[in-house]
């Protein structure tokens, strides 16, 4: 069948947010003298939460709620400074989203980065195409790879499961889609390898954005 509608995942999917995460993150570990990482270490650390990256990021014997609750405020604080300065949408993503608005394909966008941050990122380097509904990680409401968000994104959009393809980097992507009962399609662009998406159930993996025009 063809598809009408195509919920993207954020980070690793449509921008390349790894540097500027990655260089707060290790401010705040700087800040307490613990050690850094290399940006490669972080396509492993991200996409469950920033909460989840702290503390992954904390050495092992220093995860203490009292650490992990002060690194998290200062790797909140810190990514609000500078989550603009390295970040940039990925190589042919303008081209893609204006073919799929030419086609009137509906657009969302569901992340499991904070909210508070996900708007003004979204606002920044995607504001010029329309998209149906923008989703971060929201108080009360569990994140990728529950389902929730997508169903509430289903009914915004005034879709059935079957019309809609879920495009995301990681296996939490592809599980939440299998969840929804929509189409689980990975990138090789993004943090994670394809081997990590097919075991999660991905149908396939696309090499290049221009590649989903073919699911339309």
């Amino acid at each position: 069948m063809k598809f009408k509608a195509v919920i993207f995942d954020l980070d690793g999917t449509l921008l390349d947010t790894l540097d500027d995460l990655a260089d707060s993150m290790n401010a705040a570990l700087e800040n307490h003298s613990f050690g850094t990482h290399a940006v490669s270490d972080y396509k492993i650390l991200v996409g469950k939460g920033m909460r989840n990256l702290v503390t992954m990021a904390l050495p092992p014997d220093k995860r203490s709620d009292e650490i992990i609750t002060a690194c998290y405020n200062e790797m909140f604080e810190e990514y609000g400074k500078r989550w603009d300065r390295k970040t940039r949408p990925y190589e042919g993503i303008g081209a893609l989203l204006d073919s799929l608005t030419d086609k009137r394909i509906q657009m969302a966008i569901l992340s499991n980065k904070i909210d508070d941050i996900t708007q003004p990122v979204v606002r920044k380097y995607l504001g010029k195409w329309k998209f149906e509904a923008v989703f971060g990680e929201r108080n009360g409401i569990p994140r990728k790879p529950d389902p929730s968000s997508l169903f509430e994104i289903a009914r915004i959009m005034g879709r059935m499961s079957e019309e809609i393809i879920c495009l995301g980097d990681s296996g939490s992507d592809m599980t939440a889609a299998i969840s929804a009962g929509m189409y689980p399609l990975g990138v090789r662009w993004g943090f994670r390898d394809a081997e990590e998406l097919l075991v999660h159930g991905a149908e396939k993996v696309i090499g290049k954005p221009s590649e989903l025009l073919a699911y339309f």
